[in-house]
């Protein structure tokens, strides 16, 4: 469902916050001013931005599926 969503929002849809569950995990981007932010089980990833949503999710999935925990700092 959240690639969907960003698929749409590549073709000109403006969301500004999409959340999903991904393997059990909670996941969403937001676009803060042009740059997409990550969070992963509610906790915001620092040190990364992303161009694209395309591009966070694609991040965030492949982190769920290398078994990868939220960083909490």
């Amino acid at each position: 469902m959240i690639m969907e969503q960003a698929m749409q929002e590549q073709q000109g849809r403006e969301d500004e916050f999409i959340s999903d569950v991904y393997r059990g995990r909670s996941i969403a981007i937001f676009n803060h001013h042009g740059r997409w932010l990550v969070y992963l089980d509610h906790v915001l990833q620092h040190n990364v931005v992303f161009a694209t949503a395309d591009h966070a999710i694609t991040w965030l999935v492949q982190r769920i599926d290398h078994g990868v925990s939220a960083r909490l700092h």
